[in-house]
């Protein structure tokens, strides 16, 4: 069974047993979330599609981890003027398994 849920401004197509990285939520590691913002759920021989959201349609994660990416580096800088910035940023994010679909 696949599905397609909306979570942090984005949408992610999920499976049972998948590991997807999202944008942080305040959840404790090891609880379950839900989510109820499903956009769309489909196996082989049917799909449902939402208009936006399919009716009562959820799915069930596991956190499995909260942490922080890879640092991203950047440089502001300006000709002929001795101007120059540099600045990093590490962004978090949860780590979630889903559970059911």
């Amino acid at each position: 069974m696949l599905a397609v849920i909306k979570t942090g401004g984005k949408q992610y197509k999920v499976k049972l047993k998948d590991k997807i990285k999202i944008e942080k939520l305040n959840v404790p590691e090891g609880k379950e979330i839900l989510f109820d913002q499903v956009l769309m759920v489909g196996d082989d021989k049917s799909v449902k599609l939402g208009n936006p959201l399919v009716v009562g349609a959820k799915v069930k994660a596991k956190v499995l981890k909260q942490g922080r990416k890879a640092k991203v580096t950047g440089v502001k800088f300006k000709n002929k003027i001795r101007y120059r910035k540099y600045f990093g940023h590490r962004q978090h994010f949860t780590q979630v398994e889903i559970t059911s679909v």
